[in-house]
């Protein structure tokens, strides 16, 4: 045998041990590049939903404090009964750009009086013995709740039949 036909007769055997292992190497580096588009891709989606969420605490806290200007524009609407009418109009009107805008932020109201007192929705600062409604029943507001989409925002304050 030649030894051009010995270096061809070792080049094929030696090509497939070869070729076996480039596809096995070309098989981790796609597997390797797969995990780290996942990998990049979880990230990203982590990042979002933190950015989202301290975005939402931030609302939050806003909302909030919006809420207690509400309750103190409902207290002085109610209690305002020698304003003059030009004013009365006035402070409706700005009330009610303050309900739109946050019922446009999906911040809305609920009703409590004649509900059953749910410890989710509701909070008791008063028991009353009577006989207007049954024990457990709420018998009037003393602070609207407020939820925002699903989630209580803010419990109402109660009054609670016993």
């Amino acid at each position: 045998m030649t030894p051009a036909e010995q270096r061809s007769d070792e080049n094929s055997s030696a090509a497939p041990a070869e070729i076996e292992r480039l596809k096995q190497e070309l098989s981790r580096a796609h597997d390797m590049r797969l995990r780290a588009l996942a990998d990049f891709d979880n990230y990203r989606k982590r990042v979002q939903r933190e950015q989202d969420s301290a975005a939402q605490a931030g609302k939050r806290q806003l909302v909030l404090a919006l809420l207690d200007v509400m309750d103190d524009f409902e207290r002085a609407l109610a209690y305002a009964t020698t304003a003059p009418e030009s004013i009365l109009t006035g402070a409706r009107a700005i009330h009610q750009r303050l309900t739109d805008l946050l019922q446009a932020q999906g911040v809305v109201p609920y009703t409590s009086a004649g509900q059953p007192f749910d410890v989710t929705l509701h909070d008791a600062v008063d028991a009353i013995k009577t006989d207007r409604a049954p024990s457990g029943v709420v018998l009037d507001e003393l602070r609207h709740g407020y939820r925002w989409g699903d989630e209580v925002l803010r419990p109402a304050r109660v009054r609670v039949a016993q």
